[in-house]
């Protein structure tokens, strides 16, 4: 609830309530003022009178359960240190106990059998009976007649807050009572226009906070919720269209394209015709680089969908009207990757000055952080005399020692792998702001987010090229079926000796440390404990063993790449040649495998997630990722995108030993089920929110969203995007709205707005 529009809304707690109070509320839950209080909206609701029989109770459900007490008992311990108070209840069919430790004496005397209550609470078992440990509980009067009771508490809604141990969920309701009875409409002036909320049939402020804390029917907390998602959407749609309006206003040198020079050259040598779609998309990007304000525009392309290709088309573009370009890849092995791709694609064109090569063309330098001395004074040289028309590298091109002369054209690759203070770091390289693109196979949860508030203009490349290869994709439960993983390396070996090659991807590399990862997005369910002994792991030399090793008391630690490559070399693929590629790997090294296995001499390639993105080896046809379910959906989606980019068709097989039904297996099942990278991205959204829209949060839990889903609400985003940018064409400091207008600056104005800025 933003304090922005109220000073009623501003004023601390600690005036409204007693400072033991105040401190609770601050501590537990974070909430500290007024609107932080009105704002912490009920996650549930129960209805009073739709009881569930007791019969019915299902274990580990949260429950509120009418119901008569019919016997209380206590007992203490032997010490006498400590006591159990059980207290059975009945629906006059079933019975379940309630215990709760160390009673105080008043909840001992209020207990009595015969009186009727509201039980809240999580079904578990003792010694066979279901209960209720440690309720909340809400007795009725005792001078109310029981049938009269029931009747009367029929239909009501029990507000259900996220509440913490100190400070319970009727608590909440009852301190957001006490606002709410003191609150008048004065003190809340409604910041939502009024011609946006008889538009779209929009109740006042004060009515939906009523009816979202304190409603009376289902269809009250319906309206109050929609009212109260157009709070959260109209301001940041607002904020999100003042920044393209500032954008379009903001000096940029218009790179237009020039006939007969660069890029027709490029156009001419393509042995291959672009698609539909890379037409379509490599127009708009010119129109853009014509203009005087900088392109902001996200390229999202399935794997395989040549994104590439666009993007260089976008870079040469700039080139020939006398700019600079810089790609920025993720890793030294995409830059690598990029810039081996990039000089094969232009041939003579990227040797300007050599025997062989074209004056008309221009320098490729690449820049990353292990290069030598030498090499590295050469190419920030060709880079700061605009030689080098294309810059390639890694985080390295962000130094303050990289300079350029004529930046006009920022390419960002894989952009979820990078910071925005990383990315705002290049773009400040430049006098005016350059252009910029980014580019992703698979939008992940903040991307996704971000495209549909409409903070960027949005490509999509749907269509593949001709030639490439569908990718099937099945599950390998090693519980289940433990005879698929023997198939999983019969069908490697297959493979290879049908001429091809495969990929084994592990989500770690080895050594001592458990968590030495490679860039594996661990969901929290799946992590190993801390300090988990991973010597179970070495005690049988076969990965049959190693994948069966399951200790009890913790999940064995992720597989890792050397320790596998090593199990294979002596076991299921022996006599294969196999290479291991990680990041802790020396440049050279990680080059040169990566140059073996592309020239077909490794037929098994062992690596960690370095081979996500940009790897382009045509001849690798599977692909096995062993314990699959350590990874998150978008990252198996890019990994899976190694294999089928030939004429033969792509395997990939997903190993875990997580069983059906759990969560993660649950995305393995959709990732199995779907190739669609879209489709991808929206259930790797739900599952783990939209995170800080405005903020640096990328996954859900720093949500600064309470009610609102880019999701679920995608219909709702679009009418308040519609609203904000009339709103702001009319309007642009919205002086007429001053109630919106302190939303929209209290945006402004915070970190998560400067964080935006950057972006």
């Amino acid at each position: 609830m933003s304090e922005a529009t109220s000073p009623f809304l501003s004023r601390p707690l600690k005036t409204m309530f007693d400072p033991r109070a105040a401190k609770v509320l601050s501590r537990g839950l974070g909430l500290e003022t007024v609107g932080d209080l009105i704002g912490h909206y009920p996650r549930r609701y129960d209805e009073r009178g739709q009881l569930t029989e007791l019969a019915q109770l299902k274990m580990g459900e949260e429950v509120t359960v009418m119901a008569e007490i019919a016997k209380v008992t206590a007992r203490f311990s032997p010490t006498g240190r400590g006591s159990r108070t059980e207290v059975e209840v009945t629906d006059g069919r079933s019975n379940l106990l309630l215990t709760f430790f160390n009673a105080a004496p008043n909840r001992k005397r209020e207990l009595r059998p015969g009186r009727l209550g509201l039980f809240f609470g999580k079904v578990s078992e003792f010694h066979g009976k279901r209960q209720l440990t440690q309720p909340e509980y809400e007795l009725l009067d005792e001078d109310e007649d029981i049938d009269e009771a029931a009747r009367q508490q029929v239909g009501k809604l029990i507000p259900i807050y996220p509440a913490t141990r100190q400070l319970s969920t009727l608590k909440l309701a009852r301190c957001v009572a006490v606002l709410l009875d003191g609150l008048s409409a004065d003190e809340l002036p409604d910041p939502l226009p009024r011609a946006i909320r008889e538009e779209h049939g929009l109740v006042d402020l004060r009515t939906a906070l009523e009816q979202i804390h304190r409603p009376e029917n289902w269809a009250q907390i319906t309206v109050a919720r929609n009212r109260l998602k157009w709070d959260e959407a109209l301001p940041l749609q607002c904020a999100l269209a003042r920044r393209r309006r500032a954008a379009e206003q903001m000096p940029a040198v218009a790179r237009p394209v020039v006939a007969d020079k660069l890029l027709a050259d490029f156009d001419a040598r393509l042995p291959f015709q672009l698609t539909a779609g890379q037409h379509e998309v490599c127009e708009t990007i010119e129109a853009d680089l014509a203009r005087s304000h900088p392109m902001h525009r996200l390229l999202q392309g399935e794997v395989g969908s040549g994104k590439t290709v666009v993007a260089l088309r976008a870079m040469l573009t700039v080139v020939d009207s006398d700019g600079q370009a810089a790609l920025l890849a993720p890793t030294e092995v995409l830059a690598q990757q990029h810039y081996r791709s990039i000089v094969d694609m232009l041939g003579p064109l990227a040797r300007p000055g050599q025997i062989d090569g074209d004056e008309r063309g221009t320098k490729v330098a690449l820049l990353t952080g292990s290069q030598n001395t030498a090499e590295r004074r050469a190419n920030l040289l060709d880079a700061a005399s605009g030689a080098a028309g294309i810059v390639i590298g890694t985080h390295a091109v962000i130094q303050d020692a990289v300079k350029f002369f004529d930046l006009g054209l920022v390419v960002v690759d894989e952009q979820h792998r990078f910071g925005v203070e990383q990315r705002d770091a290049l773009r400040a390289k430049s006098d005016k702001p350059p252009h910029l693109l980014v580019m992703t196979a698979t939008p992940i949860p903040r991307t996704v987010a971000m495209t549909v508030f409409g903070d960027l203009e949005t490509s999509i490349l749907a269509e593949l090229p001709k030639g490439r290869s569908p990718i099937s994709t099945f599950l390998v439960p090693v519980l289940e079926k433990p005879n698929f993983l023997t198939r999983t390396w019969a069908r490697i070996r297959e493979e290879v000796a049908a001429g091809h090659q495969a990929y084994l991807v592990c989500p770690r590399i080895g050594g001592d440390d458990p968590d030495d990862s490679d860039g594996a997005e661990e969901p929290d369910e799946s992590k190993a404990p801390a300090g988990a002994d991973q010597s179970d792991a070495r005690l049988d030399d076969s990965l049959d063993a190693r994948l069966d090793d399951r200790p009890e008391t913790a999940r064995r630690p992720p597989l890792a790449v050397v320790d596998v490559a090593r199990d294979l070399e002596e076991g299921p693929l022996a006599g294969l040649r196999i290479g291991v590629l990680h990041g802790r790997l020396p440049a050279a090294e990680k080059d040169a495998v990566m140059t073996g296995f592309a020239a077909g001499r490794i037929d098994v390639l062992v690596a960690t997630t370095v081979i996500e993105v940009g790897v382009n080896v045509p001849n690798a046809t599977v692909m096995a990722i062993l314990d699959a379910d350590r990874f998150g959906v978008s990252q198996l989606h890019q990994l899976r995108g190694r294999v089928g980019r030939g004429s033969a068709p792509g395997l990939c097989l997903l190993v875990t030993e997580t069983p059906a039904g759990a969560p993660a297996r649950e995305r393995l099942d959709a990732v199995a089920a779907t190739s669609d990278g879209f489709e991808l991205a929206r259930i790797d959204l739900e599952q783990r929110r939209e995170g800080d829209v405005l903020g640096a949060v990328q996954s859900g839990r720093g949500s600064s969203l309470k009610l609102l889903s880019v999701i679920k609400d995608e219909d709702l985003l679009g009418l308040a995007k519609t609203a904000a940018q009339d709103l702001i064409e009319r309007d642009p400091e919205l002086t007429g709205e001053p109630g919106l207008a302190a939303m929209v600056d209290a945006l402004a104005s915070s970190e998560r707005a400067a964080y935006l800025e950057k972006t």
